[in-house]
């Protein structure tokens, strides 16, 4: 073949990519004018767009390759969780993490459930109806993110939950996926399977997560002086794609690898910069993913199944926010942010596209099941900006037609709920033994299997090649080793713990147990390197180094943990604001700003000021240098470089935010370490009632504010001095957890 025929070929198979993609581009530019023209969301233009484009209707240019709409699809989904993953770090995630597990664990129970008796009931064979409930399961990550950024309700509470939920939804999707390929193959439920695939996944997140953090952040620091936007934008990507093909070969969706990696370079210094650059390929992607799926409508199907869809349709909608409303409510979450989370999650998307797909690939579901997926989510994508924008108001007629009893203890049980729980030493010293086991031990084994995979095969064969193999790898490990066995975890409670006689023989058994995994992993790395006679003899002379040497071993691995804390906590550091939600009630926020050095309002005394009497908002503490000034009075002034906590909801935090821009005030660059909380007080005591709140000297006896009262299921947050008191009332006091806890058991 010569040189013109083999680029005659590259063009011939080029070209339908190309041209597809020009045509994709082209309908999502008009959707973007004609939608934002109209002023509706651009998701549903795209889709509509799509549709419309389709190889299905002559009077528009169609696509020549539906396959190479599916690979855009592809590109578009991987771009679209890598960008989610730059914005929602694991330490945001973890934050909802408790929350956004009960939500998505009760919402997917009752979908899948749902959806196999409505697939049975439409006369469907079990296996079709057990793909439709996982199917029907699944909310989509994508739609949300646009519609939450068209809507621009991204920053308030509800959106972290919805967030933090999809993400667990899309994790026990890989697990489910798992458990449909074992019955599809098997033909029965394998426990064992999916317990190992659980493991594995633990597996390799802890092992990215670690490894990510450790190096990414390091190399970017390192880099910084001689990066560009380019080469900052290529470098992202390149790490991206990367890591899709990580977790493609290890048998994990590519969508995951791509938001894993989006959430390790979150907690870089540069993860905001790295957003903007990424921006427009998000947006490039975003664009094609959803025109793709429109394309992937079929007419004829709609038609034929016209009555399924319809039904599936009012299943997602009513199913999806009827099950996450009840999962964030079982979770602790107020009545309006429960129903605006639920009303969020009512749809399906690309996770449920590619459980479709899974179906026809292992040939065990029925053709028409993933057009009429794909129909479904068209129409849900349709409806959810709509859900989004009336779950407020859906929340307030709610609460009003309620049975009064219901939502008292709807709010009891919240509150309850948000309150902060002591922890007892038993509890910490598990919880640190636990961490200190699984983490050390994952890295431990990862780093045997890559080095008897990668390196055992360069050198055996030669007479000490197995022998300098080992030696390599235990020298890693080594640290880690001396951390899981030796290293003191939880010391102060220990401490407390060891004079009770009862918890003495339960500590010994865990120091115990540490140093057998210790040992127990010398001996796994050794028999893979060595037969076993040799591997016990190389055990003792290991155990009897490992013992002579610990304070090196000690050293090398807090070295170790100070770079990879150093990495972790580097943005957070530099981080502008920190709500503190998880701490406040209903719709408040605790948030923390800087007063800059050019502020028009350093100087003043907040009487002068009267922030409470224009925005509505309190402030908690001021800290200056080292100085903290909790629940500042009125006397007080503000001078540059202070921080201040103010709380508030997000409208009146919005406004202070946009107060504080006006006279100058910049974004602040650390976080206030602090010991303020809140807490609930219902007022019984004869000395408070009838008293307004100043006259009470409620705050001078607890050295606390008062920002919240519940009366006879209203609320008024940050209440004004001259309120009057009554019996029953419930009080949200912001003050010194220490001064609090006195004052309450009093």
């Amino acid at each position: 073949m010569n040189a013109a025929e083999t680029v005659a070929n590259a063009s011939h198979t080029l070209e339908p990519l190309i041209s597809d993609l020009g045509l994709i581009l082209m309908t999502a530019a008009v959707a973007v004018l004609l939608f934002k023209k109209i002023k509706q969301p651009l998701v549903l233009g795209y889709l509509i767009a799509g549709f419309l484009a389709g190889n299905h209707f002559d009077f528009f240019p169609s696509v020549t390759d539906l396959k190479s709409v599916e690979v855009w699809a592809e590109i578009g989904v991987i771009f679209l969780l890598f960008s989610l993953g730059l914005e929602f770090s694991f330490k945001k995630l973890m934050k909802v993490g408790g929350t956004a597990s009960i939500t998505a664990v009760t919402q997917i129970i009752t979908m899948v459930t749902v959806g196999y008796l409505v697939g049975q009931w439409i006369g469907w064979k079990s296996m079709d109806s057990i793909f439709l409930g996982v199917i029907l399961s699944i909310s989509s990550t994508t739609i949300i993110l646009k519609t939450f950024d068209e809507l621009g309700v991204k920053t308030q509470k509800f959106a972290g939950i919805v967030i933090g939920s999809l993400i667990v939804q899309d994790i026990l999707a890989i697990l489910m996926m798992v458990l449909l390929s074992t019955i599809a193959v098997s033909q029965q439920f394998s426990g064992s399977e999916l317990l190992l695939s659980v493991l594995k996944l633990i597996f390799f997140l802890t092992i990215w997560f670690v490894g990510g953090i450790f190096f990414i952040p390091t190399l970017l620091k390192k880099a910084k002086s001689i990066l560009t936007d380019e080469m900052l934008l290529i470098i992202s990507l390149a790490l991206c794609l990367m890591m899709v093909i990580f977790a493609a070969n290890v048998g994990f969706s590519p969508a995951l690898g791509a938001f894993i990696m989006g959430s390790i370079i979150a907690e870089t210094t540069q993860a905001e910069h790295i957003e903007h650059l990424v921006k427009p390929v998000k947006d490039l992607f975003g664009a094609v993913f959803f025109v793709s799926v429109g394309m992937l409508i079929n007419p004829e199907t709609l038609y034929e199944y016209a009555f399924p869809v319809a039904i599936l349709t009012l299943v997602v909608i009513l199913g999806q926010s009827i099950s996450s409303t009840i999962g964030a409510l079982l979770s602790g979450q107020p009545l309006k942010q429960s129903v605006q989370t639920g009303m969020s999650l009512s749809q399906i998307g690309e996770f449920s596209f590619i459980i479709a797909t899974l179906g026809m690939t292992l040939n065990v579901t029925s053709d028409f099941l993933y057009p009429i997926v794909v129909a479904v989510s068209a129409v849900t994508a349709f409806t959810t900006p709509f859900m989004v924008k009336f779950a407020s108001p859906f929340s307030e007629y709610l609460e009003k037609k309620l049975p009064r009893k219901w939502t008292k203890r709807i709010e009891r049980y919240s509150a309850n709920t948000q309150s902060i729980k002591l922890v007892s030493n038993w509890q910490i010293v598990v919880r640190a033994f636990l961490t200190q086991v699984t983490i050390h031990s994952i890295i431990i084994v990862a780093i045997t299997l890559l080095s008897s995979k990668f390196i055992l095969p360069l050198v055996e064969g030669s007479q000490f090649g197995n022998i300098f193999a080992a030696v390599i790898t235990l020298v890693i490990i080594s640290p880690f080793l001396w951390a899981l066995s030796l290293r003191r975890v939880a010391v102060k409670e220990v401490a407390i713990l060891r004079e009770e006689r009862k918890y003495r023989g339960p500590i010994w058994m865990m120091v115990l147990l540490r140093m057998i995994l210790g040992l127990f992993y010398i001996g796994f790395l050794l028999n893979i390197f060595f037969s076993p006679i040799i591997a016990i003899i190389a055990l003792v002379t290991a155990v009897a180094i490992y013992i002579v040497v610990p304070k090196k071993l000690k050293s090398h691995y807090y070295k170790i943990e100070k770079h990879f804390l150093k990495n972790l906590n580097a943005r957070e550091i530099k981080k502008a604001i920190r709500s503190r939600s998880d701490l406040t009630p209903w719709d408040g926020h605790m948030t923390t700003f800087d007063i800059a050095p050019t502020s028009n309002i350093a100087g003043k005394t907040l009487e002068e000021l009267r922030i409470r009497e224009l925005l509505g908002i309190n402030i908690a503490f001021i800290k200056r240098g080292d100085i903290m000034i909790n629940i500042p009075n009125k006397n007080e002034r503000l001078f540059p470089g202070d921080e201040i906590c103010v709380i508030g909801t997000d409208n009146q935090v919005t406004s202070f935010k946009s107060y504080l821009h006006q006279n100058e005030i910049e974004i602040p660059e650390k976080i206030a370490d602090t010991d303020i909380i809140l807490k609930q007080l219902e007022l019984k005591e004869e000395e408070f009632i009838g008293k307004n709140i100043r006259d009470s000297q409620l705050r001078e006896k607890t050295n606390a504010l008062i920002v919240g009262i519940e009366r006879n299921g209203k609320r008024i947050l940050n209440p004004e001095s001259g309120m009057i008191l009554e019996k029953n009332d419930i009080l949200w006091v912001v003050g010194s957890k220490k001064l609090l806890t006195s004052f309450f058991k009093n």
